[in-house]
């Protein structure tokens, strides 16, 4: 039994990626004085009965740095499409143009630069607690196959491989979350 067993580690791996790519969304929707298309993401409109989301509704388009617009398709959703991003939380205060909203971002102030950042802290801490909870789950298998007869040599080895992904994916979180704080602490 203990020579057939084999740690899938491309099933760790691919969880591992799936917790980046989860963190690098969340930190996309994070605003940082810059307009993105992705900070409208998070934004649902109650449109034809259902809760749909802002890019399925409108043209989402950064026509300029500081400005994201949003062109309605259905001219009786304008309204909804504003009132949603107001109440949204993003602090922007949309501006109608015909069926086109127009929100401009403000520049971000010291404080809130501090604040976003504590929330990419955040993010980037769940994202750890998700990498070491599928390295326990890889632990456990090895244990597992401890039980059922797997020699120390190889428990010793399968560890160490898990640990060895652990290590480079706590690693990836660290850099994308000093990458993160260096984009909102820019003026």
């Amino acid at each position: 039994m203990s020579d057939d067993f084999e740690l899938d580690t491309d099933d760790l791996q691919r969880r591992m990626e799936g917790t980046m790519s989860n963190l690098r969304t969340e930190f996309a929707s994070l605003r940082t004085g810059r307009a993105s298309a992705s900070m409208l993401e998070p934004v649902m409109v109650d449109a034809y009965g259902s809760m749909t989301p802002v890019n399925q509704v409108g043209t989402v388009n950064v026509p300029e740095p500081r400005m994201v617009t949003v062109n309605v398709w259905d001219k009786n959703l304008v309204g909804k499409v504003e009132k949603a991003i107001r109440e949204s939380g993003l602090g922007i205060n949309p501006q109608l143009n015909g069926t086109i909203i127009m929100l401009p971002i403000p520049e971000l102030n010291e404080e809130r630069r501090r604040e976003l950042g504590k929330v990419a802290a955040q993010y980037a801490e769940s994202a750890r607690v998700a990498i070491r909870n599928v390295r326990r789950d890889g632990m456990d298998q090895i244990k597992k196959a401890k039980a059922d007869g797997l020699s120390e040599d190889d428990q010793k080895f399968w560890e160490s491989e898990v640990q060895d992904l652990t290590d480079t994916y706590t690693k990836k979180v660290d850099e994308a979350l000093e990458a993160k704080q260096e984009e909102i602490m820019q003026v």
